[in-house]
């Protein structure tokens, strides 16, 4: 008579079934990837969505800068979280088919020219906003660049 073998860090007390050769283990497609026909997770819309709405709220805010509300600050607010949206959910979308490397420099693009496009509403000079986008942008990808370099095989 077999006994059950349990290996170690095995927890739930089930013991362990001969697998035979017809059983073979194929883990379901990601619907982050693609698979399942495409359907999309309430996340992977839902979050670019979220900070689009508050990207639009606060690009407003900043132009508004204490005055009264305008039409042209609404459509500032709409084109820019509807921008700022599509883009981050597009790289959410197809991030994972890209190199470390461009991943990581796509990452840096996008948080670098957002940044230094809010700050350019301030008032500032083109020259200082690109500087502090091109900053943070740069720090961004070097950031993303060794958080995929270290979480990737």
């Amino acid at each position: 008579m077999a006994t059950p073998v349990r290996l170690r860090g095995r927890h739930h007390g089930a013991p362990l079934r001969p697998q035979g050769a017809h059983r073979v283990y194929t883990p379901s497609p990601s619907p982050r990837r693609g698979g399942r026909g495409g359907r999309l997770s309430p996340l992977t819309i839902g979050v670019p969505l979220f900070l689009g709405i508050c990207y639009g709220a606060y690009a407003q805010a900043i132009a508004r800068s204490g005055g009264p509300a305008t039409w042209g600050q609404l459509a500032l607010a709409l084109i820019s979280g509807a921008v700022f949206a599509l883009l981050l959910f597009a790289l959410l979308r197809v991030g994972h088919a890209l190199p470390r490397e461009v991943r990581a420099a796509a990452w840096g693009v996008l948080v670098g020219g957002s940044v230094g496009f809010l700050y350019s509403l301030t008032g500032h000079s083109v020259l200082l906003s690109s500087g502090i986008g091109l900053a943070i942008g740069a720090g961004t990808a070097a950031a993303a660049f060794y958080h995929f370099y270290m979480r990737e095989p």
